[in-house]
């Protein structure tokens, strides 16, 4: 028996901390784009670039947004969840990375079911960056979903041409975090509507 269709679809915005061309990060929630399971509708954010240094004057009740930043929260208020990948600089968050997140304390993650993959090959992982990440997320009031967190190492030359993981098995994975996030929306709203 096929699982019920879940309406409406669960929309997700994949957000990778690596402004590096050829990131395994990227590549990752690339493919996760790719293989969104069905009931699922997701969305690359592309503008961690173009966001400007987090400054708390420019983020006054009641004052607009410069447009970077406002396209961000729009992103993250259009969705019902986020999926993170990131890499580690320096033992913790790189920096553009974090800016981002400062720019959701003020909207935008607030009860938002979270969570993060994590594509390094070492065997320690980012485990700086997401000790870090789950302190800025647990901070800013975030629905962790650690059924949907992960470690899936990706080597690079497992990203093809297309700039998608080819490997079968790293796939898998990635399909079933995103599954595992599905399902915790899915079960969010049927409590909602008890």
């Amino acid at each position: 028996m096929a699982a019920p269709a879940i309406e409406p679809p669960v929309r997700i915005l994949l957000v990778s901390g690596s402004l590096r061309d050829g990131s395994t990060n990227t590549a990752l929630l690339r493919t996760a784009h790719a293989l969104a399971p069905k009931g699922a509708v997701t969305t690359v954010y592309e503008g961690l670039g173009d966001l400007p240094h987090f400054n708390p004057d420019d983020d006054v009740d009641g004052e607009p947004l410069a447009p970077a930043p406002a396209h961000l929260r729009a992103q993250l208020d259009a969705v019902d969840a986020v999926l993170f990948s990131t890499p580690e600089y320096a033992g913790a968050l790189p920096g553009s990375f974090k800016n981002l997140l400062d720019w959701t304390v003020g909207g935008g993650t607030h009860d938002k079911p979270v969570a993060w993959v994590n594509a390094s090959g070492l065997p320690t992982g980012a485990a700086g960056a997401h000790a870090s990440l789950r302190t800025v997320l647990t901070y800013t009031g975030t629905d962790i979903v650690e059924a949907a967190c992960a470690h899936i190492p990706v080597p690079r030359h497992s990203i093809g041409p297309d700039g998608l993981v080819g490997d079968a098995a790293i796939r898998e994975r990635i399909a079933a975090a995103l599954t595992a996030l599905v399902a915790h929306v899915a079960a969010r709203r049927r409590d909602d509507e008890r």
